[in-house]
């Protein structure tokens, strides 16, 4: 007993030195992206975890009933043409071309959500699409989302809040379940503070170049802050600024980069929101 008690601090010092010598081994294989952010994972590994959870969800209807695109053809034609491809097309995205940037719609009236996985796999729920009035609005929201991968905040989200370990051995298979784990996380994923206020400006840009009022992610808040509360509405909306602050300096950023505020509001909106129906 006396050996054990004299070693202990002395293993615990060993402990602590190789965990400190195994954060300095993994950042000095680390190096800055393409945003001169410092990322533990590569751009490939945003891939494959985006890819792998990507299949995840797709196996698991109970907790992410998709709306099928077979029989959902001119609502998937509509979210992608009239929307995602001019956030991606819009020539501010700095990993427009590495990343996939496929869309799906999880049925889910019940739930304002919408989440991009790493690797750009985009998931908007019908929830969120419905309490939304105008097509601005919802291309708001999506470049925020389109935003938090394309600036690998998910990775490097996931990464802090499960370790690097943990992630890199769901991206290899290692350990079970861990897949599905972040699946589930990615739903209510709380990014801090400064992401979320990146990922705003960011939505400004996207929507600069494009037919929608550039600051249409404010109008998404307006609706939240009138209306007081929404149901199912994300984790992160209780936890960052208020809707009130995040509408100022969404239109702050509007106009320090001198882009229409407008909303094109077109009325094939309502059109599409009744082929969720």
């Amino acid at each position: 007993m006396k050996t054990n008690i004299i070693f202990q601090p002395f293993k615990k010092s060993i402990d602590t030195f190789q965990s400190f010598f195994f954060f300095l081994a993994v950042a000095a294989f680390s190096s800055c992206d393409k945003n001169n952010n410092i990322n533990f994972l590569s751009v490939e590994d945003d891939k494959k975890l985006g890819l792998q959870v990507s299949q995840q969800i797709a196996g698991d209807p109970a907790q992410f009933p998709l709306l099928d695109e077979g029989s959902n053809v001119a609502a998937y034609k509509y979210l992608r043409e009239n929307i995602t491809d001019k956030i991606l097309n819009s020539g501010k995205l700095t990993y427009k071309s590495e990343f996939t940037w496929t869309i799906k719609i999880i049925k889910d009236d019940n739930t304002l959500n919408a989440f991009c996985t790493p690797g750009g796999y985009i998931y908007v729920y019908t929830g969120l699409i419905k309490y939304l009035d105008t097509e601005d609005e919802l291309a708001g929201v999506m470049g925020h989302e389109i935003a938090h991968a394309d600036l690998r905040h998910t990775s490097r989200e996931l990464t802090k809040q499960n370790g690097y370990e943990f992630v890199v051995q769901a991206i290899t298979g290692q350990r079970s379940g861990a897949v599905a784990q972040i699946a589930i996380q990615l739903k209510s994923l709380q990014n801090s503070r400064a992401y979320e206020r990146e990922a705003d400006d960011k939505s400004v840009e996207y929507l600069a170049p494009t037919p929608y009022a550039c600051n249409g992610a404010a109008g998404f808040f307006i609706k939240l802050e009138a209306n007081g509360s929404a149901p199912s509405q994300p984790q992160w909306l209780s936890t960052h600024p208020n809707p009130d602050n995040r509408v100022t300096a969404i239109n702050k950023k509007a106009d320090e980069i001198g882009c229409k505020k407008n909303a094109l509001a077109p009325a094939t909106y309502a059109d599409f929101k009744a082929l969720l129906n």
